[in-house]
């Protein structure tokens, strides 16, 4: 998803100690439900609670003041963890973004996607992201707030043709660990191509966050456009993802939130389906 500026939304997540299956109760991304939050805010949040979540992150869809927001989860007993700022409120109105993420009283911050030509995410757009995420990175901190990056898909392709190397491998690279961590969304790690279980390896120690997220079985994968249909997203179990070995691994290298994000045009019949998925793994 490419998200609109600035006022956070929030996603619930609520998980144990994961050893092998999945315990206790997975998070909401609150995108997911950007159709029923535009007709009837406070009437959504009541919604997620009633699913069980108990705690959010954000996404930038919700038009209340940061701690006008806070107060509302509150009364419904919903913690904000994180939140999601887009690229160019980062870049030109950082000391804001740090104020609202203060305000709402989140522990992380989140960029989600980089500015680019679509089809076009090349070596000099990572620098300049790099670049912006170490600043971000140095400015949360010092609030006390965790900074991550979200990849989304682009990020994935090769930095040449034939290269094993990718153009995340020179963000990773160039992003400095005690100033930005990451966020994965694993359907936007297995959309590309990549394996999420080995993609979370490979980086143990970077990875703080995740989003629960299946990819349909026959959906085209191996692309780098950070685009899909949103007939692609369907309930957790349903898709093509190793959900046991993903969630294994996630907790074997210090994930520690886990937020389930739906984009379908059933989401309110998927979300459901997905938290049942979770408990099936006990």
């Amino acid at each position: 998803m490419k998200l609109s500026p600035l006022l956070p939304i929030l996603l619930v997540t609520s998980v144990a100690a994961l050893s092998g299956d999945f315990s206790g109760t997975a998070g909401l991304q609150l995108y997911s439900l950007r159709d029923q939050i535009k007709m009837d805010l406070p009437g959504t949040l009541d919604k997620v609670k009633e699913w069980g979540f108990k705690e959010v992150e954000g996404a930038g869809i919700i038009k209340e003041a940061p701690d006008k927001l806070a107060a509302m989860l509150k009364e419904r007993g919903l913690t904000p963890v994180s939140t999601h700022f887009s690229y160019a409120p980062l870049d030109q109105n950082l000391e804001q973004c740090v104020k609202d993420a203060q305000a709402l009283g989140v522990k992380f911050a989140v960029c989600p996607w980089i500015d680019h030509e679509i089809g076009n995410f090349n070596e000099a757009d990572v620098q300049k992201a790099a670049a912006l995420f170490n600043r971000a990175g140095e400015a949360f901190n010092k609030a006390g707030i965790r900074f991550c990056y979200h990849p989304h898909g682009y990020e994935f392709r090769p930095v040449s043709d034939g290269a094993r190397e990718t153009l995340f491998d020179r963000l990773v690279a160039a992003t400095k660990p005690e100033l930005v961590g990451f966020e994965m969304d694993v359907f936007w790690v297995f959309q590309p191509g990549q394996d999420p279980a080995k993609l979370l390896e490979k980086y143990a120690g970077r990875w703080e966050l995740m989003h629960l997220k299946d990819i349909r079985k026959g959906a085209v994968t191996g692309i780098f456009t950070g685009r899909a249909p949103l007939t692609d997203d369907v309930p957790l179990g349903a898709g093509q993802v190793n959900w046991p070995e993903v969630l294994r691994t996630a907790s074997k290298v210090g994930v520690k939130h886990y937020f389930i994000e739906d984009e379908s045009p059933t989401v309110l019949d998927a979300i459901p389906k997905s938290l049942q998925y979770l408990k099936s793994l006990k």
